[in-house]
């Protein structure tokens, strides 16, 4: 069976939110609770955190967590992503957001799943139907449409396809319209090329990398899923979410 390794990316930089991997929620920083939340995954092997601070480290090795130190020079989190696949055995690798504290272990586990059963395919993702036209045209989220096989055919920061509010409430086009939910399944060769790959024009326009591999010719299969992520990425975003987990109680 193809070993899956979960990665999560965390770094102590951050414009909108300086240190927010070890930003306080219920006595626990940020990045544990991706991190306990994605180690229930069934499928997955292992699962890491891969940084480039040795506070997230001290942070990371005093709750129980595999810390992998990389590169302070990487762009992405992906291209982090691929440091660890050079220096680990897994086949499929999936990228965890390590700013998404109730991340869906099983969303993580349909990834690989799907790898695991189409070997073919170097490079998947998710998405969910919009539940509103507010959130649908929220210019702070990525869209993106498919083909007849659930294939990318275009991510976006724009309302794709257009709609007005009228058309999103009352007619089939509503069916369209989907979030990126931003986990990534990568083969692990392919992995390896797409972080050797120079950002590609698309994805410098829309300020999303996976544009990068669409430009390359390379299909992303997308997955729906049910799970509704929630980011933290503002001192807002932040108290939301201490809020939400102070109900949970």
């Amino acid at each position: 069976m193809q070993k899956a390794i979960v990665v999560i990316p965390a770094r102590y930089g951050s414009t909108r939110l300086p240190g927010k991997a070890l930003a306080d929620i219920e006595g626990k920083p940020l990045v544990q609770h991706v991190y306990e939340r994605a180690r229930i995954s069934r499928l997955a092997s292992d699962c890491l955190i891969a940084t480039d601070d040795e506070r997230i480290k001290q942070a990371c090795e005093a709750f129980g967590s595999t810390v992998m130190m990389t590169s302070p020079h990487h762009n992405s989190g992906t291209d982090r992503m691929a440091e660890v696949a050079t220096r680990t055995d897994g086949e499929v690798y999936v990228n965890v957001q390590g700013d998404e504290p109730f991340v869906d272990p099983e969303a993580v586990d349909l990834l690989i799943r799907m790898m695991r059963d189409n070997p073919a395919i170097k490079m998947g993702t998710l998405k969910r139907p919009y539940e509103s036209y507010d959130s649908f045209v929220n210019p702070n989220l990525a869209r993106v449409v498919c083909d007849k096989d659930d294939f990318a055919l275009y991510f976006s920061r724009a309302p794709i396809p257009p709609m007005s509010r009228e058309e999103f409430e009352s007619s089939d086009k509503r069916k369209l319209a989907f979030k990126h939910v931003g986990i990534y399944s990568f083969r692990r060769e392919f992995l390896l090329e797409f972080a050797q790959m120079p950002p590609s024009p698309l994805e410098k326009a829309e300020r999303l990398e996976q544009l990068r591999a669409l430009e390359a010719g390379v299909k992303i299969k997308v997955l729906t899923t049910n799970y509704e992520s929630i980011s933290v990425e503002t001192p807002a975003d932040l108290e939301r979410v201490r809020a939400l987990f102070a109900r949970r109680r």
